[in-house]
This record gives C-alpha cells, sequence and structure tokens, in this order.
C-alpha cells in the first residue's frame, strides 16, 4: 500500500511539471513574462521544467511496476497516469491558466475514466 501511493504521489507531481511544461508557457506569454521570447527559448524553458516531470515519472513507474515489488502492472500504471494527467490539466487549467469552466461534457469524460480504471483493475483472463 505504500509503495502505490509513492507512485500516486509522484505521478500527481510529475503531471503538475508536465503540464506547466506544455501548457504554461501559454499563461506566461499572456502575463507578458515570456511575451517577446523567440519559439526556441520558450522550447528551451519547457524542456527545462520537463526534465523535473521525468525525475518524478520514472521513479514513479520502477516504484509501482509489479516486476520492482509494486503493486501494479505496466498496463495499470498507465491508466492511473493517464487519469491524474487529465485531473492534474483540469485543476490547473480551471484555476491557474485560463480559467475555462467545466461543462457536462467534461464530467461524462471524467466518468468514462472512472470507468477505464474500474475495467483495467479487474482480473483478466490468462
Amino acid at each position: 500500500m505504500k509503495s502505490a501511493l509513492l507512485t500516486v504521489i509522484l505521478l500527481v507531481v510529475s503531471n503538475t511539471f508536465m503540464t506547466m511544461a506544455w501548457y504554461g508557457h501559454l499563461k506566461m506569454q499572456s502575463l507578458g513574462w515570456i511575451k517577446n521570447w523567440p519559439l526556441f527559448a520558450v522550447i528551451l524553458l519547457s524542456w527545462g521544467i520537463a526534465l523535473l516531470e521525468y525525475c518524478f515519472m520514472v521513479p514513479a513507474n520502477r516504484i509501482g511496476y509489479t516486476e520492482n515489488g509494486g503493486p501494479f502492472s505496466m498496463m495499470q500504471l498507465k491508466v492511473i497516469q493517464e487519469v491524474i494527467t487529465l485531473t492534474v490539466f483540469t485543476v490547473i487549467s480551471v484555476f491557474f491558466l485560463s480559467g475555462e469552466r467545466l461543462h457536462w461534457n467534461h464530467v461524462a469524460a471524467f466518468l468514462c475514466l472512472v470507468a477505464a480504471v474500474f475495467f483495467v483493475f479487474l482480473p483478466g483472463q490468462k
């Protein structure tokens, strides 16, 4: 249970950096912080942030993977990661980036993700 919680925490931190690397520069541009930066400089900034993402993502997967003593299969890790990615993105997007509002279709999509997690944790046939 301890490695499962640590895996999820590391994935949340990783995905926070990922969201900032991929989308944070758009907010920084709109605030005027990097408005006149050339594209290559923005790419380098994003790569620097993405390096931090990998510093959390790789350990999360190694700790959580069953063949390393963790509780999750590779498929389960991927589905968990995708749900965390979209959850972190939604929270950051709504509260920090663009202030976009959630609509019924967003909620429906999240329910589908919850269903995906449910199904990936069902025992499969061998």
